[in-house]
């Protein structure tokens, strides 16, 4: 029954996977709360772990979240649900995309999913800032103390190196997650 759900669950999150990966966070934040399969802040390593390895984000995360619910097959079992709604759309569109090539309601649906998609990429950008950024301790004893300045000034460093840095600039993106891995364990946050 684990895996008629995760099928289900994931099949429903990648019919709204419009716009790539970062796209289905909101859902993947939903199944979280409902489920209880995972954390948020088990959410949180994983959108960590889906951005640091090679592949698309939403098939990563997918991946993880089934297998940390359901173990291997879960694993697939989650990726393949992920994917089917897309592969079904891929192909009735690549069946019918000739005869309504030109029609101005499909070319206006297609325009209308640009602004729907950067809304919710824009949605879950918030919400791993958040995750990020504020310390959920509702023992902290001020807004002060609340915010994870170890994070905010790693993220600024971050920033300023990648962006005006200008020898810093040569350095690949992989060099900067290894140099925040590292700069994490040195200082243990």
């Amino acid at each position: 029954m684990i895996y008629l759900k995760l099928f289900w669950e994931f099949f429903n999150t990648g019919l709204f996977a419009v716009g790539g990966g970062m796209a289905t966070l909101p859902f993947l934040y939903d199944i979280a709360d409902r489920t209880a399969w995972f954390s948020r802040q088990q959410l949180a390593d994983m959108i960590a772990v889906s951005e640091s390895t090679p592949g698309p984000i939403g098939i990563n995360m997918a991946t993880y979240s089934g297998y940390l619910t359901a173990g291997i097959p879960g694993a697939a079992i989650a990726t393949l649900g992920l994917i089917t709604p897309s592969i079904i759309v891929i192909l009735l569109i690549a069946a019918f995309l000739n005869a309504f090539n030109d029609n101005k309601f499909v070319k206006g649906g297609f325009y209308g999913l640009r602004p729907a998609s950067c809304a919710m990429i824009t949605a879950a950008g918030f919400v791993v800032a958040i995750v990020t950024f504020v310390n959920n301790n509702i023992h902290a004893l001020s807004k002060f103390e609340r915010i994870e300045w170890h994070a905010l000034i790693l993220a600024a460093v971050l920033l300023i190196f990648t962006n005006f840095v200008k020898p810093a600039k040569k350095f690949h993106p992989v060099f900067w997650i290894f140099f925040s891995a590292a700069v994490g364990v040195i200082f243990k946050f």
